[in-house]
């Protein structure tokens, strides 16, 4: 396990000293000013912007939930029209899922994995960037649509035929369907990052059974992507062109079958949970190792456990679709599959269990978080369980118990491991200490505001409350529940607000963070809070799963960790270390691409080309063409290819030269 790391024998173009870091520093930053913003293609800068572009559209899908919750705080509420309600009712849901959830899971792993590998950047920086501006550009343009009144109407689901051309002529589900399609290709860009970066980029040394979980939920929540997403691409594909192009695929009348966009749907809609909740677990195990001073137990476990999680969530959507009429041994499958998935989570929760029985756990705020979480996610995990099973389901499909169970997950799952991830990680992102007051007072806020909210959910729709209603009469007497949760709801909005004030109050105020305030394990802390521009002067070599407490002294503290190095790399290009899949070992050096304005006008291009077609086939033309200006200028070279000779490789399987690198400057 601990045997030592592998060597690299290469050469350095400069001095030591303050020369390298000065050159190193020059190489590896990102434009300043108005018309640098559109350039950077670093992973710290792309990283920091999704996570602030997501938390942002995370805000703005919270006041959407709140006047949702204003209008069914009693009966017959008249604040909200039903036009509208359904209008807000499916921009929640779709910001929630599409603009918040994956993307703000996807931004850290964008920030955090180069840094937790021992890598200066990710495989395709401008890649990278492109997805970015993608994401922000679909966002942005929904959110444009919603406010000239052309906001999607038919649910974030969007069922067909409610969706189809014959239920709704505007364009308003046009605009979801397009943008949709856009904004997926977004995720798949940074999963596909996310996926060559973790398996070729790890530091030597850092072989797969050395790597932090953070790094395996990200893998896995990666290859989910990859498999998940190009159905609901197809899917609103499928709708978009039903609606402009006059095509039948959901047509029962032509032939078609509205069921089929169920199916492509929640093939998709189901595994999306679990690509939210995947990361989770990484972040929660990153949490508890540390909070815990001690090495995880059941290290393996847990592995196999985030694998089959990853592979098992593609084997229940049909749960979703129970009230459709299905053969009874479809039924049967799905019903078990839905239970089965219990069985890796429950793996994890025993294994952080014995982790903190063993440790001496440190109460702060996001070992805090971690404490919600598994309280709700356990409780959502239950009623997740009960409505696996066909006949309790039909009794409580389409009610306010499943709004309930959904948020348990979602919220109880997802976000509150996501603060406590925020609470953990900042200080090396910012180099500024949160307040720890405030944070703990947020916890409370939001922990008691949750169960406030969705816990008297579960009651209305054992009461026969349907979902997705904008009023109610008094008879049933729903209105005494749905008032508690929408008390619950401010609440947790209050205790969101306060970590958002602490946040920001931080960045200015809060105390300087240090290298390593958490005197924590992993190579992110191994570098300056906030991380150098090239992360690390010299790529390091690891030796064991807590590479940080393996050594004598630097690990903790004020002052760098003094970690065995490769020796210097160049320090005239953008340049990284190759190694291999399994066992990390040095294979080649590979230069990067810098700072370039093309993605972004690449994806300004093919928002062009989605977003003009709802209106005309002609946009596809023109930003069919503006991209390919786009990729000619994306893929121009820079300057004229350097003599490079290659290194060699010490310690790897036929070490000597090595037989191939790529230049891959101006490339992805």
């Amino acid at each position: 396990m601990d045997e030592p790391a592998v060597a690299v024998a290469v050469t350095d173009d400069l001095a030591p000293g303050a020369d390298r870091a000065e050159a190193l520093a020059e190489i590896w930053s990102s434009p300043s000013g108005l018309l640098g913003w559109f350039q950077p293609v670093n992973h710290k800068v792309i990283g920091k912007r999704y996570i602030a572009t997501a938390f942002v559209f995370f805000l703005l899908g919270g006041i959407e939930a709140l006047a949702l919750r204003v209008q069914l705080a009693g009966p017959e509420q008249g604040w909200l029209g039903p036009d509208l309600y359904n209008q807000i009712f499916t921009l929640h849901g779709t910001t929630m899922m599409f603009l918040f959830a994956v993307p703000m899971m996807e931004g850290m792993g964008v920030y955090l994995v180069p840094l937790m590998i021992g890598t200066r950047d990710m495989a395709f920086p401008r890649l990278n960037a492109f997805g970015y501006y993608v994401f922000l550009i679909g966002g942005v343009c929904l959110y444009g649509a919603f406010f000239f009144g052309l906001g999607p109407d038919a649910g974030w689901f969007n069922y067909v035929p409610l969706a189809g051309p014959e239920y709704s002529p505007s364009h308003r589900i046009d605009f979801w369907a397009t943008l949709i399609t856009f904004v997926e290709v977004a995720a798949l860009v940074a999963a596909v990052e996310l996926i060559v970066t973790i398996l070729r980029q790890r530091s030597p040394g850092m072989a797969l059974h050395r790597m932090p979980l953070f790094l395996w939920a990200i893998l896995v929540m990666s290859v989910m992507i990859a498999f998940a997403m190009p159905s609901v691409i197809v899917g609103s594909l499928m709708l978009a062109l039903d609606r402009l192009v006059g095509t039948r695929f959901f047509d029962v009348a032509a032939g078609g079958d509205v069921v089929l966009w169920q199916h492509l749907f929640w093939f998709f809609g189901h595994p999306e949970v679990y690509i939210i909740f995947v990361p989770a677990l990484g972040m929660v195990s990153a949490i508890v190792v540390n909070a815990c001073r001690r090495p995880v137990f059941g290290y393996s476990a847990l592995v196999l456990s985030l694998v089959a999680t990853g592979f098992m969530a593609f084997g229940l959507w049909v749960h979703h679709m129970f009230a459709v009429g299905l053969p009874a041994m479809g039924e049967s499958f799905f019903t078990a599959a839905s239970m089965m998935i219990a069985i890796p989570t429950g793996v994890q929760i025993f294994c952080w269990t014995a982790t903190v029985w063993l440790g001496r756990p440190r109460l702060d705020v996001p070992m805090l978080f971690v404490c919600g979480f598994v309280l709700t996610f356990v409780f959502g995990g239950l009623t997740g369980v009960m409505i696996a099973s066909v006949p309790f389901d039909l009794q409580v499909h389409d009610t306010f118990f499943i709004v309930g169970h959904l948020h348990y997950v979602l919220i109880g799952g997802s976000v509150l491991p996501l603060f406590g991830a925020l609470y953990y990680w900042l200080p090396k992102i910012t180099g500024r200490r949160l307040h720890e007051g405030a944070g703990r007072w947020s916890f409370w806020l939001v922990f008691l505001g949750l169960n406030l909210t969705f816990f008297p959910m579960h009651q209305l729709g054992i009461e026969g409350m349907p979902r997705r209603i904008y009023t109610y009469p008094p008879e049933p007497g729903w209105g005494m529940l749905n008032g508690w949760a929408t008390i619950g709801a401010f609440t947790l909005a209050l205790g969101i607000a306060i970590s958002l004030v602490n946040f920001l109050w931080s960045l200015g105020r809060g105390a300087a963070a240090g290298w390593n305030p958490w005197q924590a394990d992993g190579l992110e802390w191994a570098t300056a809070s906030p991380p150098l521009p090239e992360n690390f002067r010299e790529i390091p070599c690891v030796r064991g799963r807590h590479p940080l407490w393996s050594l004598e002294q630097g690990a903790m503290g004020d002052e760098p960790a003094s970690l065995p190095s490769t020796g210097g790399m160049c320090v005239d290009r953008r340049e990284i270390l190759v190694t291999s899949v399994l066992e990390a070992t040095p294979r080649q050096r590979e230069i990067l691409p810098g700072a370039s304005p093309w993605p972004f006008f690449l994806a300004v291009s093919a928002s062009v080309a989605f977003v003009g077609s709802v209106y005309t086939p002609w946009a596809v033309v023109v930003g069919f063409l503006l991209a390919f200006v786009a990729l000619v200028g994306w893929f121009w070279p820079e300057q004229a290819e350097p003599e490079l000779d290659f290194d060699e490789v010490a310690g790897s399987p036929g070490s000597g030269r090595t037989r191939g690198r790529r230049e891959r400057e101006g490339s992805a």
